[in-house]
């Protein structure tokens, strides 16, 4: 059995990750997060006695940790989810994006560059350095096209341009080094255990409370909405079989604007929990002053993952979103735990 060492395994993505990883036997998981606020052991709580997941807390800029792990579980493969992640947080602080997305991947890099370098030659020409990126490196588009790989990055906010440095020095890593990497960039994910901030879990726990719902704007930004586990399946096709060196975008064929989302969970949880007055919770949406720089349209261009490699997504948004709702519904205690702790469903990310 191969060994992984993936970070930010606690996470909303890595934590899927590692749960299917392990669900399917594919790999011995050792999970490095430092359990920020959006890392959650609770995500991770099925894997309790599995002693094929070593759980590490810990900091990816920690560079001493991170060559006894190497060094200690010899891996196979590096697959880095560890971020900071979230648009309207980095607006309001943007130093924790830059320590971890950029000083944290770099210290990240040499710690495996150097791993790699002392292996036997063929251990080393099988290792891959995978890193987790995001289609926002890409900047804004207008109401038509998509981006491809070959996209220029234009980042605007101070998430993405730190995403965007850290994806500079991952290819920096391997033309200068020839540590074999790969990139994926995704659109917006969605899906089990993801930090209740975000659009998606954020409105299911509002309509659930019978609180306003805040969009943004008018509701008309635009994103491509990708469901975690075919999220997880891209990455792993492209760590199985992607060209060294190369990126690779992940999108789930559904661009949707950000008021049909709302609309479509509002008849979602009517459809399951019906609102005491009879109405339609779409009485509970309430327009909100913009967010700082909102780009106004994500769209990914997938074919190169479909045509080289074979991935496509599985689920249809609807489909996914339905799973979603029920996920949510069904696990009020995972939540609540969440917000026992600092964050209160408060808007944030509202300096100008």
């Amino acid at each position: 059995m191969q060994t992984w060492l993936v970070t930010g395994g606690a996470g909303f993505i890595g934590g899927n990750f590692v749960l299917e990883a392990r669900r399917l036997g594919l790999a011995r998981i050792v999970n490095l997060d430092a359990l920020t606020y959006a890392g959650n052991l609770d995500t991770l709580a099925s894997l309790q006695g599995d002693a094929d997941h070593v759980f590490v807390k810990g900091d990816i800029g920690d560079r001493a940790l991170v060559d006894r792990l190497l060094a200690e579980h010899q891996p196979n493969a590096v697959i880095n989810f560890a971020a900071e992640s979230h648009v309207d947080r980095s607006i309001d602080g943007p130093a924790a994006f830059v320590h971890t997305n950029v000083v944290g991947t770099l210290a990240l890099l040499e710690s495996a560059r150097d791993f790699w370098k002392a292996l036997p030659a063929e251990k080393a020409s099988s290792f891959r350095f995978l890193h987790v990126s995001t289609d926002e490196v890409y900047g804004s588009l207008g109401d038509t096209g998509a981006f491809t790989e070959t996209t220029p990055y234009a980042p605007n906010s101070p998430y993405s341009a730190s995403k965007a440095a850290s994806d500079h020095l991952v290819r920096a890593f391997q033309h200068t080094y020839g540590l074999p990497t790969l990139t994926t960039n995704c659109s917006n994910n969605y899906g089990p255990f993801q930090f209740p901030e975000k659009l998606i879990p954020l409105m299911i726990q509002k309509l659930v409370k019978g609180e306003p719902l805040p969009v943004y704007g008018d509701g008309s930004n635009v994103r491509d909405w990708l469901h975690v586990a075919d999220h997880c399946a891209a990455i792993r096709t492209v760590l199985n079989a992607g060209r060294v060196g190369e990126t690779y975008n992940v999108g789930g064929d559904s661009e949707r604007k950000n008021i049909e989302v709302v609309h479509a969970l509002c008849d979602a949880i009517d459809a399951r929990r019906p609102r005491d007055d009879g109405q339609s919770r779409r009485v509970q949406i309430t327009y909100v002053k913009d967010r700082p720089g909102h780009d106004k349209r994500y769209a990914i261009d997938a074919s190169k993952l479909k045509s080289e490699l074979g991935w496509a997504p599985s689920f249809h948004f609807e489909e996914g979103l339905a799973q979603t709702v029920d996920w949510y519904l069904s696990h009020a205690a995972w939540v609540n735990n969440i917000l026992d702790g600092s964050y209160r469903l408060e808007r944030i990310g509202t300096a100008a």
